[in-house]
Parts: C-alpha cells; structure tokens; sequence
C-alpha cells in the first residue's frame, strides 16, 4: 500500500489567509522491498495563482512483479469557503494524471481516514460532517453509530503493477498556492514521507522551480544542506537571506527560468515551502517598498502609510525596474541600486507587452 500525501498548514494565519494543499512524495504504507533511486520533481510558480507539480520517479523493485495500491490524500482546504465534497474529489487539485512504464493509471476518488494506513475509502452512508466542520473550514467526519471523529482526506487512488527491477513514475497535477495577508503566496511540500521505502531515502534527487515571469521567494536552508540553488536557465539571483529576518533561508529571484538543487543519497530532514518574499518584511520599516515584488494580481507594495510623491514615482516605476531599466534619473537608479532583485539590463528595449493588469495599475498610480 502506497500513499501520498497532501496537508493543509494552518499554522500562524488564523483567518487572514487561505490554505488549500500542499505537494508530497509518492511513499509506501506498509514495509516493501521497492527503492527509490531517482527523483526529478519540478514545480512551475504561475501567475495564475496554481502551482504546477511534475514529479518523475525511478523504483527499483527488488522482488517479483506485485499489483501495489497506491494513493494521493489531500487535506481539507482552510478558510477557502468551498463546500464539503463527498465524492472525494479535492475542490483545488486539477489535471490529476499518472503515467507508470508508459501507461496511464486510471484512479478513483473517496474519502480516508487519514490515520488509515489500510487505505480503505470511508462509507459515506455512515459518515456526515461533524458539527464543528464549518463550510470549507474544516476536515473532520462523524460516524454516526459511534459517534467517533475522525480526520478525513480528499483521495486519489489507484492500482499501479510492479515488474521485476526498473520502474518509472511520471506524476502531474496542478493545485492553488495558499496566500494571506503579507504574503502573496506559499507552496509546501512534503518530503519526509520518502523516508518509508527500502532505502529510506532519495539515490539522486533533483529539485527544480521554475516560473514563466517573475518570483521572489525563499526556501528554508535545514532541508536543503549541502548543496546549492544554481540557476540553470533563464535569468536568476540566488544568496542566503542576510538578516535576521530571513535566517536560514535561501532567497531567490527568478526571470523566466529555472533554479536547481541536486544531491546523491538525499535524506530529507524536514518538510519545506515555497515563500513569496514578502513574508515578515510587508510592514517592516527596515525593508523599502518594493523589496519583494511580483508580477501577479496578488502583490502589494509594502505601505508606509501616505505615500510621499517620491514614493509613488518609485511605485510608479516598479514593472519598468523588474525588467532591467537603466534609469536616467539619479534619483530613481540609487534607489532601485538598493533592491537586491534589481538587475540593471542595457538591452531590454521597453517592450510593456507583458506588463500585467495589476503593473499598469501601479503606473497609473491605481
């Protein structure tokens, strides 16, 4: 019995931001002679407000050919106003797919238990929403004859064959990244279920983020120890975050490209997440208006109260800077100088064709 496992995280927002789910591996429920040898998992940061998840497993079973259920749970969503499906089928998860040896895997939807290792779909005839499960809000069941609460999962199953030796897995889905008040968006993931195969580890694993525009984000350091984030294409920036604010985090910009951690024999110590920058800075005297920046509909500027006229000219000229303008004004080039995602670039040829709605608000001073 196989599972993977999405959970909602709820901790330190209250009602001042939405969880949906959160990614993670693909693990075995009960002792298996199955190896992990090779993970490739690659998450898309879209504008859309979606993450994109595309995972590509290696196993190497190490017994005979076995028929081996496996399965996808996905926590309740938190404060997303959505109502309770007991089809099982996840209100934020889309283009479910999984593709083993070449073939694609047919998968059926129910609700579990999650402390359920069995993975055995709850009878819904007996099961209804506690009385504590707010629309939405909420993830626990009551069964009705014991009256015994139980956490429930939104679950994706299906039934994969093993054969002898290599096995490949490619694993797709799309879900809707959490975001909250002082930050535009978050995209965890859980890694420690990989500890549960043979190996109990990852032979060689490879993390890659890439985004079609523009992110900033962070990544916490104590998963990712003994390697690096090297940007292997489009335009980035990568540093460990200098300030006590930010301590034991890896900070990231990204133009359009892809940014890669890689390790042999990967042990993963903890969970981690994706963090849009603003984190901790939104309201911080410390940090300049337009230290974090984003391209999509969720980001606002840092608010210092009334903006000065020099503030809105900066606010103004926020898109023109995140693309690289060399600015005239003396003004306006120290002040963008100061921002540590601004990369001076001579060749951009101010083409505003892929300024957003929510950039040309800024310029109008919206």
């Amino acid at each position: 019995m196989m599972m993977m496992m999405l959970a909602v995280c709820l901790t330190g927002m209250a009602n001042d931001g939405v969880y949906y789910v959160n990614g993670s591996q693909l693990v075995p429920a009960h002792d298996t002679n199955i190896a992990i040898t090779k993970e490739v998992l690659s998450i898309d940061l879209n504008d859309d407000g979606f993450a994109r998840v595309d995972v590509q497993y290696e196993f190497d079973n190490r017994g005979g050919e076995k028929m081996v259920t496996m399965g996808f749970e996905a926590m309740a969503p938190y404060n997303d106003g959505e109502k309770f499906n007991p089809g099982g089928r996840h209100p934020h998860i889309f283009d479910f797919s999984v593709v083993m040896n070449g073939e694609q895997v047919q998968y059926k939807n129910a609700l579990m238990n999650v402390d359920d290792t069995s993975f055995t779909p709850l009878d819904m005839k007996i099961y209804r929403p506690s009385e504590y499960m707010e629309e939405g809000d909420g993830n626990q069941l009551i069964n009705t004859k014991t009256k015994e609460l139980v956490d429930f999962a939104y679950s994706y199953y299906f039934q994969a064959r093993f054969k002898p030796g290599k096995n490949v897995i490619h694993h797709t889905y799309r879900y809707r990244m959490s975001n909250g008040v002082g930050r535009a968006f978050e995209v965890p993931y859980w890694l420690t279920p990989a500890l549960r195969w043979a190996n109990h580890q990852i032979d060689d694993f490879t993390l890659r983020i890439s985004t079609p525009t523009f992110k900033h984000f962070w990544i916490e350091q104590k998963v990712f120890q003994g390697g690096q984030f090297n940007v292997i294409s489009g335009k980035g920036k990568t540093r460990v975050a200098p300030n006590v604010d930010m301590e034991g985090h890896y900070e990231i910009a990204l133009w359009n490209g892809t940014v890669e951690w890689h390790k042999r024999n990967f042990v993963p110590s903890d969970n981690f997440a994706i963090i849009s920058a603003d984190t901790y800075t939104m309201w911080d005297d410390k940090f300049p208006s337009g230290y974090f920046y984003d391209r999509s509909d969720t980001y606002y500027p840092r608010f210092d109260g009334e903006y000065s006229e020099d503030m809105k000219r900066i606010m103004r000229n926020l898109p023109y800077a995140n693309r690289g303008y060399v600015f005239k004004d003396k003004k306006l080039q120290d002040y963008f100088n100061k921002i540590w995602w601004y990369t001076p670039d001579p060749s951009w040829k101010q083409d505003t064709s892929d300024f957003t709605e929510r950039e040309w608000r800024l310029i109008k001073g919206e």
